[in-house]
């Protein structure tokens, strides 16, 4: 084994100082699991034919440290400027990639473009995907039947200030709310149970969330979630996993009346006769006299609670009842101290 020496920047970064009290934050406990679950050296070994060579130039930067901070700029949806000042700013970060600023410096932005770009030119984010989840389930780490879809835009330099006097090709520009953007956008699907993501797509920022749906469901799913992006795609959804249930457009109601510090929560439970989901939401309570209205159709509850950019008909709570009573289940609302809750039970077919 190697030693180390140790400089006064790495001991101030793994808190071997006078901090007796510090307490680790949800930072610091997020990338000691991921340390521990994600299999680097196999991701290493996909990559590796692909990376440069040591030679007589300079000797690139460490494969296995690039690549920590490829993970870093998705896990925290960081474009490669704000990846490297981050880096400088968070002892956390910088002790997760192995930097000891004491003897070198974090790699730049351009050097993140350029491994990111060696990804995609070599095709490796697929492999690199596949070889995650054979790692994860020879753990006995498996997915379940439920699927949280989402997804998320990840910026590009904008500037047209380089070589080709041009912005990237591959990336586009795009609205959201009053802001507009320009980079590409990351299409993920989640394991409801778990939260491990275990499909993902890339497009042009500008393409629509619900185009790549159909790519991050596994086909397995009983059930799928999402917000407002995803809300009544059955076909699409059936054309994937046709024996998923729609819950878009509960999951959807939810994001859309929970404050910005608000919480939304998802349980599962299963019993000996049926499952039964929840979905709960804190913000904006519905008047007890609105709760047995809800489910009519076109019925539009209170004003107070609708947004001023959204097109909903009435129609999505009294579409959600048909399906889940299609399916023999029942559905109930309740709303009481800031918390409003749906929740669905559906009565287990016997296989007899």
């Amino acid at each position: 084994m190697v030693m180390k020496q140790q400089t006064l920047a790495m001991a101030a970064d793994a808190q071997s100082g006078f901090e007796q009290h510090r307490k680790p934050t949800r930072r610091d406990e997020f990338l000691k699991t991921m340390d521990a679950l994600v299999p680097w050296a196999a991701l290493c070994d996909e990559i590796a034919p692909h990376y440069p060579k040591a030679g007589n130039g300079r000797p690139p930067i460490g494969l296995e440290r690039m690549l920590r901070i490829h993970f870093i700029q998705h896990w925290f949806n960081l474009a490669d400027l704000a990846c490297e000042e981050a880096l400088y700013d968070s002892a956390s970060l910088r002790r997760f990639v192995g930097i000891d600023l004491g003897c070198e410096p974090v790699p730049d932005a351009t050097t993140m473009l350029r491994f990111r770009r060696l990804l995609n030119e070599q095709k490796l984010g697929e492999a690199l995907f596949a070889r995650v989840g054979k790692e994860l389930q020879a753990r006995g780490i498996k997915v379940n039947t439920g699927t949280i879809v989402d997804a998320t835009i990840i910026g590009a330099p904008s500037s047209t200030k380089n070589a080709d006097k041009a912005r990237d090709p591959e990336m586009h520009q795009t609205r959201k709310g009053q802001q507009w953007y320009f980079g590409m956008k990351l299409h993920i699907g989640v394991d409801s149970q778990t939260g491990l993501s275990h499909s993902a797509v890339v497009t042009a920022a500008n393409v629509h969330d619900k185009h790549p749906l159909p790519d991050l469901l596994h086909g397995n799913e009983q059930r799928v979630y999402g917000d407002s992006a995803y809300a009544s795609q059955k076909a699409l959804i059936a054309s994937k996993a046709p024996r998923a249930k729609d819950f878009t457009n509960l999951l959807s109601n939810a994001l859309r009346h929970t404050e910005m510090a608000g919480e939304v929560r998802i349980e599962i439970s299963d019993t000996e006769n049926s499952t039964k989901v929840s979905v709960e939401n804190t913000g904006d309570g519905i008047d007890p006299k609105i709760l047995p209205r809800l489910f009519d159709r076109f019925y539009r509850a209170d004003p107070s609670r609708a947004q001023p950019d959204s097109d909903g008909t009435g129609l999505g709570l009294a579409i959600t009842r048909a399906i889940v009573e299609a399916h023999g289940g029942k559905i109930e609302v309740s709303s009481a101290q800031g918390l409003t809750r749906f929740t669905l039970e559906f009565i287990k077919v016997s296989q007899a």
